[in-house]
């Protein structure tokens, strides 16, 4: 019934069929820190690297090995498991003395450097992650592929949440069809969190799926919100003009879709009349989000893809790096090139 691979796509058809994650190395993220550390505080900062390896899970084995509470761990964002990843960890300390890293014993993680810091990482707190992710049994026409990730390092692709905000086979969406529109009650304060994430992912993906149909996900509309690039401050635009023209062009903005909560949308005309129409059959949704406490937000439509490069280190394999700002979604640029399994 709910399909994350269905929404529409920008560029056409994938040129190129491939095997992606046929083992973690495959696909390998290193997140790109916020701040670095100061030093001195109360708490540490590990750069860790982990294989295979849940990030909530990890979290809760260090707070285990350190002797504190699971709430004293903190981390910036949530990486693959079924990859090869590093991420920092903050983990407050506050009196106690410090182990010895080294000693940490967990099959496929390593502690690559610590250091003092004065706060806690905070869920968001890094400006992006670099991707190296490689497809193997790669088979399509090669000067198709070239010119589609050319289109992609000179447009960027719609900036979809991809299908791990959804759950295993779309579950999480599911549940919260039985939470927001059928009524059922759930108590658990982090699975009814997970639902309605991915409900409200769902609607945003529904806006941005009809925007990509009309043309117009990297232009502004009339009504339009514009949210600057990597940022959340955005401004409403009456008519477009060359102005703003100029400012998409340079990736400086980017037009926004509804993040579903409580209060009025900003957008307006042609923008609210597209927005309308993709929701016009979720209107339980909407009603329940906004209930649910969530208030209204924005997320830019269009994603850039920096630094995107490849290289095909065999006949069949395509290796790209390319690298995304904070929760933004590798899939959103695979799903532009390849169709694979994995």
């Amino acid at each position: 019934m709910f399909d994350p691979d269905a929404f529409a796509r920008a560029h056409g058809t994938p040129p190129a069929r491939g095997v992606l994650r046929s083992r973690p190395e495959d696909f390998v993220v290193d997140e790109l820190p916020l701040v670095e550390p100061s030093g001195a505080g109360e708490h540490v900062l590990l750069h860790v690297q982990k294989r295979n390896t849940n990030t909530d899970w990890l979290a809760r084995r260090l707070a285990r090995f350190a002797g504190v509470r699971p709430v004293d761990v903190g981390y910036a964002g949530l990486k693959d498991r079924q990859a090869l990843t590093t991420q920092w960890f903050s983990v407050r300390l506050a009196g106690r003395p410090e182990p010895d890293w080294a000693a940490l014993e967990l099959p496929d993680v390593s502690v690559l450097e610590h250091a003092r810091h004065g706060r806690k990482l905070q869920r968001g707190a890094l400006r992006g992650n670099r991707f190296t992710i490689t497809l193997r049994s790669l088979a399509g026409d090669r000067e198709a592929i070239e010119a589609r990730l050319h289109a992609i390092a000179e447009r960027g692709v719609p900036n979809y949440f991809g299908p791990q905000r959804f759950g295993h086979g779309a579950g999480n969406v599911e549940e919260a069809v039985a939470m927001l529109v059928e009524g059922r009650r759930v108590r658990d304060r982090h699975r009814r969190g997970l639902y309605l994430s991915a409900a409200r992912a769902w609607l945003f993906n529904q806006v941005l799926a009809a925007r990509v149909q009309a043309g117009t996900w990297d232009q502004a509309l009339a009504g339009d919100v514009m949210i600057l690039d990597g940022r959340r401050s955005h401004f409403s635009v009456d008519v477009p003009d060359e102005t703003i023209a100029a400012r998409l062009a340079q990736f400086d903005i980017h037009p926004s879709g509804p993040l579903w909560g409580a209060g009025e949308r900003p957008v307006d005309a042609e923008a609210l009349t597209i927005e309308d129409a993709a929701l016009a059959g979720y209107a339980p949704w909407c009603d329940g989000l906004a209930k649910a406490g969530l208030k209204q937000e924005r997320r830019a439509l269009r994603l850039r893809v920096d630094d995107l490069t490849w290289t095909v280190p065999e006949p069949d394999t395509l290796q790209l790096s390319f690298a995304l700002t904070a929760g933004a979604y590798a899939t959103a640029v695979l799903r532009e090139i390849v169709r694979g399994e994995g």
